[in-house]
């Protein structure tokens, strides 16, 4: 097979088939599934998908290279269940896997509450999704992980596609909050296990950078009031993965008291 496209999921029924028929014009189409209640495997295997089910998680990292280890294809695209692959990029895609890179970088644009968000440090976004099979893979990250270029060289520096990736990430404030919270614990979990330590000033300087950088130095005013929404709520999620962690080392702190 040339292109196989990888995609985890976990309780994704309103996403799901919008992904996998983006997607249509890939050989195969693997869905590694976290153990969903509500019907997305179904769904995926009435697309054509094959599914696969792993209920044990040690984060997004470890399951996307999972997932990529039961795809067939020379080539991997790896998406995720809120992300939908435009006509365009199908068609630069396909383009890409009969050159001779090994690794291509795509924009993604994210839509926030109905909204596309052209600033705000999320416009542009490159991320790295298409690649050669051996010339890369997923940290072990918890939570932000990213590509790491890999093979028995060094390998070249990846290439950039012009059309976009279309994130579908926050329908509503709630999505938002409820991934926010999720990250942050995750994200303070995972620094807490290495050892980290921080403090409540360090917290309180992240929100307010964060808020600065974003809103002004990547004219996230541009982007209205969504901007300014997304922007407070960028500023909070800084202040709360700190917050977290700072939160268990006062726990930790406590129990040795």
């Amino acid at each position: 097979m040339r292109l196989s496209v990888v995609v985890i999921t976990l309780n994704e029924a309103s996403n799901v088939r919008a992904c996998l028929e983006s997607v249509a014009f890939a050989d195969e189409c693997v869905v590694l599934d976290g153990g969903s209640i509500d019907g997305t495997q179904d769904i995926a295997r009435a697309l054509g998908a094959k599914v696969h089910e792993c209920a044990a998680w040690d984060g997004f990292g470890p399951q996307k290279n999972r997932a990529i280890a039961l795809a067939s294809g020379e080539w991997i695209l790896s998406i995720d269940a809120d992300e939908r692959v435009s006509p365009a990029l199908a068609n630069e895609i396909l383009q890409a896997i009969g050159s001779d890179g090994g690794a291509f970088e795509i924009p993604r644009q994210t839509q926030f509450c109905g909204q596309w968000i052209r600033h705000c440090g999320w416009t542009p976004d490159y991320v790295l999704r298409l690649f050669r099979r051996g010339h890369a893979r997923f940290s072990d990250d918890k939570v932000h992980e990213r590509v790491l270029l890999t093979g028995p060289t060094s390998p070249a520096p990846p290439q950039r596609m012009a059309a976009s990736l279309l994130h579908y990430s926050y329908p509503t404030p709630e999505h938002y909050w409820r991934k926010l919270q999720s990250y942050s614990t995750a994200w303070a979990a995972q620094r807490y296990a290495a050892g980290k330590t921080t403090s409540m000033t360090r917290a309180a300087l992240s929100g307010t950078a964060a808020f600065i950088r974003s809103y002004i130095l990547r004219l996230g005013f541009l982007d209205g009031a969504m901007g300014f929404a997304v922007c407070t709520m960028q500023a909070q999620g800084a202040f709360g993965k700190y917050f977290t962690l700072y939160c268990l080392n006062r726990q930790n702190a406590q129990r040795h008291d």
